[in-house]
């Protein structure tokens, strides 16, 4: 008995403290007022705009058709739906009565000025390494030059125990490593300049990282190893990269300002806004985030890249217009077929496009790219205007989709058939039902 009640007391004694633990953080004083714009300088201002470009803070706080960090926008997560917020300047629906200290606390902490816990979507265990400078700009440049917008996001769809917000703590005990970012002394200024931008506002891990059961970024060899996001698969940017070509510094940057490089091919899907806000910041920064990024990839080889660049150019398109290839395969044949009517006009040999066949996007694990850019066309980035793509949902059947994306990974890869093509269409073209 004296055994069964010694564990009963430790485990009340632990329950207590977890509780304790989990409840310490109390409501911040609420302001009367946004701080008026007069209190910050250009210089702080300007740089509270990069750094808020840097995070891509309007991508997640912006709904279709929304005002600009009105929130409103879901996030569906494997455990449940979360609604983004408001962060505007509204004293009453956004975050107008914060102070700093507060706006600090949500983005070290993940915690709001009330005190309650915020859902990990919000990538605050990267913001954290972020410099009280950085912060106080992003904090100056929402007060004082984003429109205040009277909006409340609807409530998140969360299942219990997943809508008690207090579980998040034990969530942060094990995930989140609180503290500016720690320079790597072995590693060159520019080197670490990148890593703090990556790792921190950028959080480019969320998306290209793998997340393990609980929705934390598994690391080690898993480290930028790839994701999804927004129902596209997000590349690997280490050594597991789809890419054909290795990517260089000097093809990071272009990507990174135009989206575009000429080994690489054009963004598509979630990267297109990243891309837009990394176009208007500053070259140093960019070339930084590049150096870090590149000390993740395999090295570059002259002679592999001429290799890969010669087998990608005999497979293009030939471009005269009465050709089409034939095939024994009648799914590859009519998939020939539909490129012939619907792609050939732009993605043939000599064409304006990247051959496909140097694309990280025929050469990934799926096929969800590669039909959702089919579908949904290209928007451009802004430095790359000239490279748009019209959308085919309407124009192509489903039979006649799965016939495409067989022949173009047979034709422009060497990679294996992509499995359970059929099922990625269903999913893409009505997303409600999967």
């Amino acid at each position: 008995m004296r055994v069964i009640l010694g564990i009963i007391v430790v485990g009340l004694v632990a329950f207590v403290g977890a509780l304790a633990y989990a409840m310490r953080y109390d409501e911040i004083e609420p302001l009367a007022a946004p701080p008026a714009a007069s209190t910050f300088s250009r210089e702080m201002l300007e740089l509270g705009e990069r750094m808020a470009g840097m995070g891509d803070c309007d991508v997640c706080h912006t709904r279709p058709n929304g005002e600009p960090y009105a929130g409103g926008l879901p996030l569906p997560t494997p455990f449940g739906t979360i609604y983004v917020t408001n962060i505007t300047p509204d004293p009453e629906t956004g975050i107008g009565n914060w102070s700093l200290e507060a706006f600090k606390r949500a983005m070290r902490e993940g915690v709001d000025r009330e005190g309650d816990y915020l859902y990990p979507a919000f990538p605050y265990n990267h913001f954290t390494l972020a410099t009280d400078k950085d912060i106080e700009a992003i904090y100056a440049y929402i007060m004082a030059r984003v429109r205040p917008v009277k909006y409340t996001a609807p409530e998140n769809e969360m299942p219990f125990p997943f809508n008690i917000r207090l579980g998040v703590a034990g969530w942060n005990l094990l995930f989140l490593k609180q503290g500016e970012y720690k320079p790597d002394s072995t590693k060159s200024a520019e080197w670490n300049r990148g890593a703090y931008l990556v790792e921190g506002l950028g959080h480019c891990g969320a998306c290209h990282s793998p997340l393990n059961f609980i929705g934390a970024q598994k690391g080690g060899d898993n480290k930028f190893g790839g994701g999804d996001a927004e129902g596209w698969h997000i590349p690997a940017l280490n050594h597991r990269t789809p890419a054909p070509i290795a990517w260089t510094k000097d093809a990071l940057v272009n990507y990174l300002f135009d989206g575009y490089d000429k080994h690489h091919g054009i963004t598509a899907g979630p990267m297109t806004p990243v891309i837009n806000h990394l176009n208007v910041q500053k070259e140093d920064d960019v070339y930084a985030i590049a150096e870090y990024i590149a000390s993740f990839q395999p090295k570059s080889d002259a002679a592999a890249t001429e290799k890969a660049l010669a087998w990608a150019n005999e497979r293009e398109w030939n471009p005269d217009p009465a050709y089409v290839p034939k095939f024994e395969d009648p799914q590859m044949q009519r998939g020939a077929e539909v490129f012939k009517s619907v792609c050939a006009n732009c993605h043939k040999r000599g064409g304006q496009p990247a051959p496909l066949g140097i694309t990280s996007t025929v050469n990934m694990p799926d096929p969800r790219n590669v039909l959702r850019i089919t579908l949904e066309g290209i928007r451009p980035p802004r430095g790359a205007r000239d490279r748009s793509m019209p959308q085919f949902s309407q124009s192509l059947r489903d039979e006649d989709l799965a016939a495409l994306m067989y022949f173009i990974r047979k034709q422009y890869t060497t990679k294996p058939a992509w499995d359970g093509v059929p099922d990625y269409i269903r999913e893409i073209r009505n997303p409600a039902a999967h």
